[in-house]
């Protein structure tokens, strides 16, 4: 599972606000699918840069996750590098692009956990779903004594 970070978090939501207003979505295009949709918003690229750094080699983004190689300098392997900087894992990926993920699914009621994989909907609540439970997981990795305490403030009289 993803490293709970606040930039990851927020991009899932960014994400899934985008499309929610109306942002391109196409599951069958590298750049503009589930997985495309988050890259572009963690890396700033746009769909069609993503799309055509995912051509060069073949497959989806299940493929383009197996051969995978941190060092290759291939693009897509740059984007995905930077995924991977954000706090995802590479079963994170592959999990995206499906909408399988046990622990996100469990956040739905159980009538509601059957997502479609290429559904807009699906997709934003899967999204949606997965931010709340790493903000979650955020959240309970604070300690109190984490924090700095406050400096007293003495009035005089």
């Amino acid at each position: 599972m993803a490293r709970p970070t606040p930039e990851l978090i927020d991009a899932l939501r960014r994400t899934a606000q985008k499309l929610t207003n109306g942002a391109p979505y196409q599951w069958g295009h590298m750049g503009g699918c589930n997985c495309g949709n988050l890259a572009q918003e963690l890396t700033k690229l746009s769909k069609d840069q993503i799309h055509r750094y995912a051509m060069q080699r073949y497959g989806d983004w299940n493929e383009q996750v197996k051969d995978y190689c941190s060092t290759s300098q291939m693009p897509i392997d740059l984007v995905i590098n930077e995924m991977l900087n954000a706090g995802l894992t590479l079963e994170d990926l592959k999990h995206l692009e499906k909408l399988d993920d046990r622990l996100v699914l469990l956040q739905f009621p159980l009538e509601k956990r059957f997502l479609k994989h290429n559904v807009r909907d699906d997709v934003v609540a899967y999204m949606h779903a997965w931010a709340n439970l790493l903000e979650e997981q955020l959240l309970d990795k604070i300690q109190l004594s984490d924090l700095q305490p406050a400096t007293q403030l003495v009035f005089a009289n």
